[in-house]
């Protein structure tokens, strides 16, 4: 797992453990919210990218919303196969809603939470190769 999928990892589990509160508070619609900004978190790393569509698939599943399902199964095969080569659209929220290939504007609080992460993982390089 690279520095950035460590790094990124409680931010990308605190908005999964939120949506499953809110998922069992009864509040389906604010519990994807959640998973979309889990989504937007950690789909820079394949390991979190695929984790949060699984979550996404059940979160469907559970709701029977039969084109989020699909669109899942598609956007984890996708996220497998196509974010170890950067192949990601910045941005996009993962939902079924869009499409896998739009970027979106990354809300601010989340824009830092991804710049802190890899940034914390450039000046661990930058220490390395001044050793």
């Amino acid at each position: 797992m690279t520095q950035f999928s460590q790094r990124i990892a409680p931010h990308v589990d605190r908005e999964i453990a939120e949506a499953r509160r809110l998922d069992d508070s009864g509040e389906a619609a604010a519990s994807f919210a959640h998973l979309e900004r889990a989504h937007v978190l950690g789909q820079a790393s394949t390991f979190h990218h695929v984790r949060v569509h699984v979550q996404m698939l059940f979160w469907a599943m559970k709701h029977r919303v039969w084109k989020e399902a699909r669109g899942q199964v598609l956007r984890i095969v996708g996220a497998a196969t196509k974010t170890v080569f950067g192949w990601v659209p910045t941005g996009n929220t993962g939902g079924a809603n869009v499409s896998p290939f739009k970027p979106l504007p990354i809300a601010p609080d989340l824009a830092r939470t991804i710049e802190v992460s890899k940034r914390r993982q450039g000046a661990q390089r930058a220490h390395r190769r001044q050793a």
